[in-house]
């Protein structure tokens, strides 16, 4: 029996058995189930700053989780082993959402202040992410989203709620840029701004890629528009390095990172320079 997958704007139609777009969703048995629930492939106690966040508990740390798959493909990522991998090549180890706050709360004595979902894209386990964020919050602890942004907009909403800092990537500032990374612009943008209108904590990263999407006036355009958001959200210049299949370029030169910085602090109050 066929099934579509709702969760973001790909809406995978997809046949039993078959996995989707995002290689972490699939029809089973005529339903669309989370195929990396509780996989857990990646897990350390970080800095918070290290998410990013810069104006979010500062000095504190965070329990950090990763799974497999994605639902975009930039072919630049930097956790490619893991945001390009499925069920059938991912090495991953079960953590039930109970045993994970459960972890969280034992690191308390080591400065941790809750869960963040990143590492791969946590929402295409939005199950996971959701039963995880419940039982942290049980325990008087944080939850921290490292997204793409790429979710529909009932279950985001739903989420909201549940999640006291988020870092959503704004990956470029025009429709061409997205589409050839598997995504869409304006979905990212309603989440940003359903996400600061909700109280939740934002900061936004953008990855500025040699040659791509490191114009003035591109940055420029981003800049204006999340101040129009809210011109207190820190946005995260980070700097491109070459990885899995974008090879082929330099890294972004700092001057550019620096220069481009400045326009954006033109305005917004607070603007961060990544791996400079």
């Amino acid at each position: 029996m066929k099934a579509t997958c709702t969760l973001c704007f790909h809406h995978c139609a997809l046949d039993d058995g078959q996995t989707g777009y995002c290689r972490a969703r699939g029809n089973r048995g005529g339903a669309v189930v989370p195929l990396n629930y509780g996989k857990i492939s990646s897990i350390a106690l970080d800095p918070i700053e290290k998410k990013p966040l810069r104006r979010f508990r500062p000095g504190s740390k965070i329990l950090s989780i990763g799974s497999f798959g994605c639902n975009l493909r930039c072919p630049f990522c930097q956790n490619h082993e893991i945001s390009m991998a499925g069920a059938e090549d991912a090495e991953a180890l079960y953590l039930s959402p109970e045993a994970l706050a459960a972890q969280a709360g034992r690191l308390r004595e080591l400065g941790n202040i809750g869960a963040a979902y990143t590492y791969n894209e946590p929402l295409i386990g939005y199950e996971y992410v959701r039963d995880c964020a419940r039982e942290v919050r049980k325990r008087g602890m944080l939850n921290v989203l490292v997204s793409n942004g790429t979710i529909e907009e009932e279950p985001w909403r739903a989420l909201l709620p549940l999640l006291d800092a988020v870092n959503l990537d704004l990956k470029g500032f025009t429709e061409a840029w997205y589409r050839r990374l598997g995504g869409d612009l304006e979905t990212v943008k309603r989440n940003i701004r359903l996400a600061a209108e909700a109280g939740c904590h934002v900061e936004v990263t953008t990855l500025l890629v040699t040659g791509e999407n490191d114009g003035a006036d591109e940055i420029k355009a981003l800049s204006e528009w999340l101040a129009g958001v809210d011109a207190s959200i820190p946005l995260h210049l980070s700097r491109f390095f070459p990885r899995y299949r974008v090879l082929d370029r330099p890294p972004t030169p700092v001057e550019t990172v620096y220069r481009l910085a400045d326009i954006a602090r033109q305005a917004l109050t607070y603007v961060y320079t990544g791996n400079c």
